[in-house]
């Protein structure tokens, strides 16, 4: 399984989603609201995901993050122990701390 993070802004809010790829090449999306949506393979949750609004985390530099509104050295992606405490963290108001 590989991990990647896409985000989207919402006005002055970062909000996060989780794409795991299985190994047999099927996707899951983990979203914002705490949803697991499944997809037939990685192409499809990349598609469902640009549709959303969302750009690949790994594939911003500093001027794309600054046209979204906030600095790229502040950001990272949510971390928890487990989904359940993830989803608290699927949304990031920018300038408050973590």
């Amino acid at each position: 399984m590989s991990d990647e993070w896409w985000l989207a802004t919402l006005g002055r809010t970062l909000v996060w989603a989780r794409l795991r790829v299985r190994d047999a090449g099927t996707a899951e999306v983990f979203d914002s609201d705490g949803n697991t949506l499944a997809y037939d393979s990685e192409d499809t949750a990349r598609a469902a995901l640009m549709d959303a609004e969302f750009v690949a985390f790994d594939g911003i530099d500093a001027q794309d993050a600054l046209e979204r509104g906030f600095d790229l050295d502040e950001v990272q992606p949510p971390q928890a122990d487990n989904d359940e405490a993830l989803r608290a963290k699927m949304f990031h108001a920018l300038g408050e701390p973590r």
